[in-house]
């Protein structure tokens, strides 16, 4: 039977059931990314390339502790440890990125950013002294504030493009294949899983423009927006989602931010870190180039936000550039409006989470005016609104 003799009998039931023959109105489902999701898919209109990841398997990072280096193979490191042979390490701090010398058997990326958001600037020197070592990816493009700061998915894919072409533009085309990307993941799951998918398709496009054929490496970590300082557990349940969406997404490393948010001991980070080994190991999804390759839903969503977030970042490259408008406040300001209006659905109810707005603990204490500022982008938590 084809699609074709499927979808009718369909749409006849369920306009029985709902006693009307206006069902995608009632049925459609709100967002705040403009994205138009069915709530019926019997084909997708234009398949999309599938896009491999830069590793074969994805890398399981953890923050650095001497307990976890007979069993962990990657590591993100604030502080310089002699130790460490035959591992992955994402430096993480600028002095110790600065004068770190890789060895042979060590693979060395580093998540420096080399934007300096507050002054508007690429901070040069470092990034000249990042691209002299002999690392496996010596510059880091940060958009996890940006998501963390409530940006759209298309805004964060728009201004990680623009970024890029700062960079380009400063060292040349050849600095493509030199980035990495540290994106948050968020809750909306396959919205999360549609966004790696579309950011492959628009870096690759953009490298595509210099004659290059590129696919980015991506840093995936679990987002602080939606995680609460009560009920702790329930960050775990988010997180864990969220590190399922990186992994069918094609991350090429995920991290897992800490789940207690205010607060971090060796037993949170490691039981931060096993979710990723539960999901690794149990579910065996941290090995497919795509998992989700041919899914309709996924695949039309992924389509959608490409579309939007190359249409953004043309929209500021005509208008300049990523430092020329966050000089002039306009960057500052499309994330503030995004995350006001996202915070409004969380006061709202709209958006739900259990044991904030949900079977509630907390009452209302701090307003939207009090967490958020058009000057500035900041990260902040929904939760911080009832806490």
């Amino acid at each position: 039977m084809s699609n074709t003799d499927i979808l009718p009998n369909w749409e006849a039931l369920v306009k029985k059931q709902l006693k009307t023959e206006d069902i995608y109105s009632i049925l459609k489902k709100e967002n705040l990314e403009g994205i138009e999701v069915k709530p019926f898919y019997s084909e997708v209109q234009k398949p999309l390339v599938n896009l491999p990841k830069v590793e074969e398997n994805t890398h399981l990072v953890a923050r650095y502790h001497e307990s976890l280096e007979e069993d962990v193979f990657a590591f993100i490191l604030d502080h310089n440890v002699e130790t460490l042979e035959q591992k992955t390490l994402f430096v993480n701090n600028k002095e110790l990125a600065g004068h770190i010398s890789p060895q042979e058997e060590d693979q060395y990326f580093s998540l420096v950013d080399v934007f300096n958001e507050n002054e508007g600037i690429i901070d040069d020197q470092l990034a000249k002294e990042l691209l002299a070592k002999d690392f496996k990816r010596n510059i880091c493009v940060n958009i996890s504030l940006h998501q963390n700061a409530g940006a759209a998915i298309y805004q964060q894919l728009g201004i990680a493009l623009s970024k890029t072409k700062e960079l380009v533009e400063l060292y040349g085309p050849e600095i493509l294949n030199k980035l990495i990307f540290r994106i948050a993941v968020g809750g909306n799951y396959f919205f999360e899983m549609a966004k790696l998918r579309a950011f492959k398709i628009v870096f690759n496009q953009l490298s595509r423009e210099y004659g290059l054929n590129d696919t980015p490496y991506i840093f995936a970590e679990t987002s602080l927006r939606n995680k609460a300082v009560a009920d702790s557990e329930n960050n775990l349940i988010r997180s864990t989602l969220e590190l399922a969406a990186a992994m069918i997404g094609g991350a090429d490393a995920v991290f897992s931010t800490n789940y207690l948010v205010s607060r971090s001991t060796d037993n949170s980070e490691e039981i931060s870190f096993k979710q990723q080994i539960v999901l690794a190991y149990e579910s065996i999804i941290n090995v497919f180039e795509d998992a989700s390759n041919g899914s309709y839903f996924v695949e039309d969503i992924t389509r959608q936000i490409a579309e939007k977030s190359w249409e953004l970042f043309v929209e500021m490259e005509e208008a300049g550039g990523y430092l020329a408008l966050l000089n002039q406040g306009v960057i500052q300001k499309k994330i503030y409006d995004q995350a006001i209006e996202e915070q409004k659905w969380v006061e709202e109810g709209k958006i739900k989470l259990i044991g904030v707005n949900l079977y509630p603990k907390l009452d209302v204490k701090r307003s939207i005016e009090d967490l958020y500022s058009e000057k500035e982008i900041k990260a902040v938590r929904w939760a911080e609104m009832f806490e």
